[in-house]
């Protein structure tokens, strides 16, 4: 081989030797800065209640602040599209929603690509969506809604956190399944349903456990249906949308953490590896199992190979029923 056919290898391997050598010396100072942790929803929910439950341990263990921004809009979308679009040193990262594997299906020209621009962190937890009506309606049971629903077709309102979250598309399906109709009424995030919900400004609320059962405990709401596949330990006496009708209907929302594309792996396992110590910890997984959170605290791969079949699967729904951000 020729001179002048080695140099062009030798310099491609010097910057990759550099690129390599600026990555480790990144992940050895990391942090020296504090770290934003985004929350794409905004305040009174549950990747709020995440993040602000994670930022004080996560301040102390890594030796630098953890400061928590509310960036909500678009079902998520506006806060994730700011951490994909922002540098990959391990100084931004993102608690994501069950709205995530929606979002790219559900939003035209969404302004980052879910599986190039964005790093996986960690499966955080999963967890049942629980049907309620508030404490003056008449329905104490999701076939007894149903019922009504299809006497009453169109009439009765429910509302989710959003156009294109989990909780809109399971009711759609449990509308067509179910063959009764509902109307849908979307929020922005969980802190306005759940002041609505409480308020009785929607008759029916669908959301995560974790969202709504301090208001069953209150007696506010009164809860009607689970969506996982067996009842929650969170409200044990509550039946499941397949126990009342619905045969083999099971939808689960779930948490997550991402950082940018590209963030050196060293920083993300570290990352990894701070927040599985905080799910290990008594107080906070007791908090979030009470709230009907299963914690899984998975690796970064594992986050991966959840995410991608949750997002085929919604992204047939959406077309299957016609639903368009904005509905």
């Amino acid at each position: 081989m020729s001179a002048l056919l080695r140099w062009p290898r030798l310099l491609a391997a010097i910057c990759l030797w550099a690129i390599a050598a600026t990555a480790t010396a990144q992940s050895d100072t990391w942090p020296s800065r504090p770290i934003r942790l985004i929350s794409p929803f905004p305040p009174g929910g549950t990747t709020d209640l995440l993040a602000r439950l994670f930022a004080p341990p996560l301040s102390k263990a890594l030796g630098q602040q953890v400061i928590v921004e509310n960036r909500s809009g678009g079902g998520g979308s506006i806060g994730t599209g700011m951490v994909a679009k922002s540098p990959p040193d391990g100084y931004t990262f993102v608690l994501v929603f069950d709205t995530h594997a929606v979002n790219p299906s559900l939003i035209p020209n969404l302004p980052f690509d879910t599986r190039a621009d964005l790093a996986p962190v960690m499966l955080i937890a999963t967890g049942p969506m629980v049907i309620t009506a508030h404490a003056s309606q008449p329905y104490r049971s999701f076939s007894a809604l149903m019922a009504a629903a299809r006497q009453k077709p169109g009439v009765i309102t429910y509302g989710t956190i959003g156009t294109g979250s989990l909780a809109h598309l399971a009711m759609t399906q449990m509308n067509s399944l179910g063959k009764f109709s509902t109307t849908h009424v979307p929020y922005k995030g969980g802190g306005p349903l759940a002041q609505d919900a409480v308020a009785g400004h929607v008759p029916i609320a669908i959301a995560t456990s974790a969202l709504l059962s301090p208001h069953i405990r209150s007696g506010a709401l009164v809860p009607l249906a689970v969506t996982s596949a067996s009842r929650d330990p969170a409200l044990p006496d509550v039946p499941t949308v397949a126990e009342q009708g619905l045969t083999g209907f099971e939808a689960l929302a779930w948490w997550g953490l991402l950082a940018p594309a590209k963030t050196p792996p060293a920083i993300i396992q570290r990352m990894n590896a701070e927040v599985g110590k905080l799910l290990r910890e008594s107080q906070i997984r007791d908090r979030l199992v009470s709230q009907g959170m299963n914690i899984v605290a998975s690796s970064p791969d594992e986050l991966n190979r959840f995410l991608f079949p949750q997002m085929s699967r919604w992204a047939e729904v959406v077309k299957e029923y016609g639903i368009r951000a904005g509905d």
